[in-house]
C-alpha cells in the first residue's frame, strides 16, 4: 500500500467510526497526546522505566509500542490532513522543498 492508498484508508476508516467529525481542536489534543506517548515510547527504548509501576519490556516490545504510537501520530496527522484536503505527498515535497532550500549549500 502506497501513502496515497494508506491516507485514503485512513479517510475511510476514521469516517466510518465518526472519529473524522471531532472538533479540529480535539483532532490537535489528540495528536498531541499521542506525540507524548511516543517520547514515552523512544524513553523506554533509550533508557527503559525508571518508575516502580512501569513494566521494563525487552527491546523487541518497546520497539513495537513505538511502532504502534508513530501510526497514531501519523494517523492523526492524516485525519488533520484529510480535513483540510492536504495529500500527504504534498506534505512530504514542501517539507523536503523548505529542507533544500533552507540548509542548501550549508
Amino acid at each position: 500500500m502506497d501513502v496515497t492508498e494508506f491516507q485514503q484508508w485512513v479517510n475511510d476508516y476514521y469516517e466510518n467510526k465518526g472519529w473524522s467529525e471531532l472538533d479540529i481542536f480535539v483532532r490537535i489534543g489528540f495528536l498531541a497526546e499521542e506525540t507524548g506517548e511516543v517520547a514515552r515510547a523512544i524513553r523506554a527504548l533509550e533508557i527503559g522505566r525508571d518508575r516502580p509501576d512501569e513494566a521494563t519490556g525487552s527491546f523487541s516490545d518497546n520497539r513495537k509500542e513505538l511502532v504502534e504510537e508513530l501510526g497514531d501520530v501519523l494517523g492523526n496527522v492524516m485525519v488533520i490532513a484529510n480535513k483540510y484536503n492536504i495529500s500527504l505527498e504534498e506534505v512530504f515535497n514542501s517539507h523536503k522543498e523548505k529542507l533544500s532550500k533552507r540548509y542548501a549549500d550549508k
